[in-house]
């Protein structure tokens, strides 16, 4: 079983930067994407910026690209998302997610199989 634990939101300016960290624990992890859901309030969840866990490669939403930046260390299994530029509407809880499919299928898909229990993120003045 799959465990996804986020930490690192927070309160934060606009313009302002924040760091998110997702720990993955359990299963075979080397075929899996990870990535990182941004529900804002009153929305769907919505795949933001993804990672395959074996090589690296990545997707983006255009509404965080150029902004946020996707990572990993392998060896601690922890994937982190680099938030800068932050706005108003980037507001909202941030989920951890992970499944074994390509980065941009589990951006693009609603039912991720696993789920971490968010972070909140608030962007205000």
């Amino acid at each position: 079983q799959v465990q996804l634990v986020e930490s690192g939101g927070g309160l934060v300016q606009p313009g302002g930067s924040l760091r998110l960290s997702c720990a993955a624990s359990g299963g075979p992890l080397e075929n899996y994407a990870l990535g990182w859901f941004h529900q804002a309030p009153g929305k769907e969840p919505e795949g933001i910026s993804c990672i395959q866990k074996s090589d690296g490669s990545t997707h983006y939403a255009d509404s965080v690209k150029g902004r946020f930046t996707i990572s990993k260390n392998n060896s601690a299994n922890t994937v982190y998302l680099q938030m800068n530029s932050l706005k108003p509407e980037d507001t909202g809880v941030y989920y951890c997610a992970a499944q074994w499919l390509t980065a941009r299928a589990l951006c693009n898909n609603r039912r991720p199989r696993y789920w971490g229990q968010g972070t909140e993120v608030t962007v205000s003045s």
